[in-house]
């Protein structure tokens, strides 16, 4: 059995078995709220089937699937985003353009368009639609808060295709140990501010970000960075702590911005706040952050990349 095979076999196996533990979990204590784990774990399915595809199948496949969750990151953020008029909608179109583009960059190998596209080039001709139709009303919070969402649910998400192209001898493992370290420090926040958790960082934003959960997964994340090392990544253990603790650093602001975002585009409007909890923001919030910030730093300390 070849190595990737064998992973493959690993994670599907280790998957089953915490998808099982859950139900049983959720089933004995019907009182606590675990519906954030389940929506991990439906994440933790989705990623597992792209490396898959990334791994057995070609990477073209895997690009692909992660532009469309990137459009339907994108499209719910827009979703959040009250008053909409008509000029905000051409720009949304814009938008959305903007995102087989990004991605086209990433096929081709071209990293100076992939890392400038969206930061400068869509910067600059975002406001075009605005202009041309002249309208004035709200154009700084339309223009500003449809770039921030391409930033965050695009150009952050996009990082995660690049890896298979940027390195193909070691890509598909990097984006699973990534997804690995990003999930679990998530999934260890949530349980111990849960259960433990008292000193919330930001309550009217979400309840279950708190200083004892960030501390736990902090611990947790850095510990298994160092552990599952050798068998994914060509790093050294102090690279891997280095960079274990850069994700459970990432994942928590990412986790946090986005917590915070969601409250403020919906503020009275709960009933739409609790439904995005089931969202695919929910279940990327993080990657958006830990992406980039592994992939530049890889980047910078590996040849290889």
């Amino acid at each position: 059995m070849s190595s990737s095979l064998f992973t493959l076999t690993l994670i599907f196996t280790a998957l089953l078995v915490i998808h099982i533990v859950y139900k049983v979990i959720a089933k004995l204590q019907p009182s606590k709220d675990y519906s954030g784990i389940g929506q991990k774990i439906k994440t933790w399915w989705g990623m597992f089937v792209i490396f898959c595809l990334a791994t057995l199948f070609n990477p073209i496949v895997s690009l692909i699937s992660l532009m469309v969750l990137a459009f339907f990151s994108l499209k719910e953020y827009f979703s959040m985003i009250r008053s909409t008029r008509k000029a905000d909608r051409r720009l949304f179109l814009w938008a959305y353009l903007a995102i087989p583009v990004q991605f086209y960059w990433i096929y081709i190998g071209w990293y100076g368009m992939f890392i400038v596209f969206i930061p400068l080039y869509v910067f600059l001709v975002l406001p075009l639609p605005r202009l041309i139709n002249k309208g004035t009303v709200g154009f700084l919070r339309s223009v500003s808060s449809t770039q921030w969402g391409l930033m965050l649910m695009v150009f952050g998400l996009s990082h995660l295709a690049y890896f298979p192209f940027a390195t193909p001898e070691y890509g598909s493992k990097l984006v699973l140990f990534l997804v690995v370290l990003t999930q679990l420090n998530d999934v260890v926040h949530y349980l111990v501010s849960l259960y433990l958790g008292k000193r919330k960082v930001v309550p009217t934003a979400n309840p279950f970000v708190t200083w004892e959960g960030f501390a736990c997964a902090f611990i947790v994340t850095t510990a298994t960075s160092y552990f599952i090392h050798p068998y994914l990544t060509p790093f050294d253990w102090k690279f891997s702590l280095f960079i274990g603790v850069l994700i459970s650093l990432a994942g928590f602001f990412g986790s946090l911005t986005v917590s915070v975002l969601k409250r403020d585009l919906l503020i009275g409007d709960d009933n739409k706040f609790d439904s995005l909890k089931k969202s695919y923001l929910s279940r990327v919030d993080s990657l958006t952050y830990t992406s980039p910030v592994m992939f530049h730093v890889v980047r910078y300390f590996f040849d290889f990349m």
